[in-house]
């Protein structure tokens, strides 16, 4: 049995819960982290030491680190079709799920957490503006990628969508003005279209 560590409304733990349900494992979790803490105690601990989540356990591996355990799922679960045997175009894929959970959702976070997570009194509207700014001007590099392929990962959907797709849900639930990025619209809409993201990303923002 393989079980997740971490609660439904962290990103990161998306991530592995969409891997979990498109590929059809079968799989516990245990909310732990934000409003349900559990984090800081020593058993926890002993299986994350960052004291962060997502943490997977399989049997006898423990791993963390989100994109990690991202890609053995994918690998060790996936076949060819999430994992590709060239390394050519696993490099394609990785380097967007990198890239998305790394430069791209430094300016999302700040918008996010400003726009969802924080009271109306208590937002500064400036710093909002310039993160969604910024964020909206990242995802402009991404719109001739997908203007000429389906998908991140090349002509089907792969591991180099998985962080991205996790995080364009929520970016374009925001009330900000977004610019048009029509074949990135197209591109989540199909992502919107395949019932593991349904259940898994597609969830009330909180």
């Amino acid at each position: 049995m393989l079980t997740v560590w971490g609660r439904t409304n962290s990103n990161n733990v998306k991530k592995v819960l969409w891997c979990l349900e498109e590929l059809g494992l079968h799989y516990q979790r245990h909310d732990v982290g934000g409003q349900f803490g559990g984090v800081d105690t020593p058993q926890y601990r002993a299986l994350n030491p960052n004291g962060l989540i997502p943490t997977l356990q399989d049997g006898d591996l423990t791993l963390w680190e989100s994109n990690a355990i991202v890609r053995y799922l994918l690998a060790e679960y996936g076949g060819d079709s999430w994992w590709p045997q060239q390394a050519r175009a696993r490099a394609e894929a990785d380097k967007w799920l990198d890239w998305a959970s790394t430069t791209f959702v430094a300016p999302f976070r700040i918008a996010f957490v400003g726009w969802i997570r924080t009271a109306p009194e208590q937002r500064d509207e400036a710093l909002l503006a310039t993160a969604a700014a910024e964020a909206a001007a990242l995802l402009a590099r991404v719109e001739p990628v997908l203007a000429a392929q389906p998908y991140l990962s090349g002509e089907r959907i792969g591991h180099g969508d998985i962080a991205l797709g996790t995080l364009i849900y929520p970016w374009l639930q925001l009330p900000i003005e977004r610019p048009s990025l029509p074949a990135l619209e197209d591109w989540a809409a199909r992502l919107a279209q395949r019932p593991a993201y349904q259940r898994s990303i597609m969830t009330v923002l909180s």
